[in-house]
C-alpha cells in the first residue's frame, strides 16, 4: 500500500503534493505561516515565489483572501504579521461548496429533501 501511495504522488497532483513539489518544498522553500484551514504557505528565500500546500482538499477557494492577496503578491506582508482589517458586516469566508452536500438549492429544487408545492407555477397542458 505504502508504494501505491508513493506513485499516486509521483504522477497525481490531486492525491497532496506531488513529489516534485515536496522535493522543491524541501530544497527551497520556508514557510512563512498557517491559515486557520491547516493549510501551509511557504515562499522562496528571495521571495520571488509563493505557494501554498493544502491540508486536505485541493481547492482554491479553501484560502481565504487575505492569504490568497499575499500568495498574488497583491501585498508584501503575510496575514499574520499584518492583518487586513475587517468590517463588521463582512462575512466570514466560506469556500465554494459546488458539487457538495451543503450547496445551495432554491425552493421547488429537485435537490430538496421534500419537495414543496407551488402556486406561482402552472404546467403547460396543449389543446
Amino acid at each position: 500500500m505504502r508504494i501505491m501511495s508513493i506513485l499516486l504522488r509521483a504522477v497525481t497532483w490531486w492525491n497532496g503534493q506531488t513529489l516534485n513539489t515536496q522535493l522543491f518544498t524541501w530544497r527551497k522553500g520556508v514557510k512563512v505561516g498557517e491559515d486557520a484551514a491547516g493549510n501551509i504557505f511557504y515562499q522562496t528565500k528571495d521571495g520571488s515565489k509563493r505557494w501554498v500546500i493544502y491540508n486536505g482538499d485541493l481547492e482554491a477557494s479553501r484560502i481565504g483572501p487575505d492569504w490568497h492577496g499575499w500568495l498574488h503578491h497583491t501585498w508584501d506582508e503575510t496575514p499574520d504579521v499584518a492583518p487586513l482589517s475587517h468590517k463588521d458586516w463582512e462575512k466570514s469566508h466560506q469556500s465554494n461548496l459546488t458539487g457538495t452536500a451543503m450547496a445551495y438549492a432554491p425552493a421547488g429544487s429537485l435537490r430538496q429533501n421534500k419537495p414543496q408545492s407551488r402556486s406561482d407555477y402552472e404546467a403547460w397542458k396543449p389543446e
